[in-house]
């Protein structure tokens, strides 16, 4: 148990340093004392759920710091004006929505022939 212990422990302390916090700051905004914050770094106490939400909201990867597994960044992140986009989408009746798939599906194909036929001129 202790080598887990340790292994959490030294996880935390990279990904402290990962988000810029000294041990000092990081204690701080955990609201525990600097000297706790140094036992769980050590290995020699057990951190708990509620330190690690806190940590989570301060930019830790609390499944690497538990797990040793990095959080997998999603594979797709939309933009608001993307987001916006699926939004208007999602509110049209269902034709206007297959119309829109028409629609987007021929300017993509549309796009492609250009680019290939602008590549072939090169």
């Amino acid at each position: 148990m202790h080598h887990l212990r340790a292994q959490v422990g030294a996880r935390l302390q990279l990904e402290r340093q990962r988000v810029g916090l000294t041990q000092g700051e990081f204690a701080e905004k955990l609201g525990i004392a600097k000297r706790t914050l140094a036992g769980y770094e050590g290995g020699n106490s057990d951190i708990g759920a509620s330190i690690l939400d806190v940590a989570r909201s301060l930019g830790v990867d609390v499944l690497y710091v538990v797990c040793g597994e990095r959080t997998p960044a999603p594979e797709t992140s939309l933009t608001a004006k993307e987001s916006g986009v699926i939004d208007s989408y999602r509110a049209l009746p269902e034709a206007d929505q297959a119309a829109v798939e028409r629609l987007t599906t021929a300017l993509a194909e549309s796009a492609a022939r250009y680019e290939a036929t602008k590549k072939a001129a090169q």
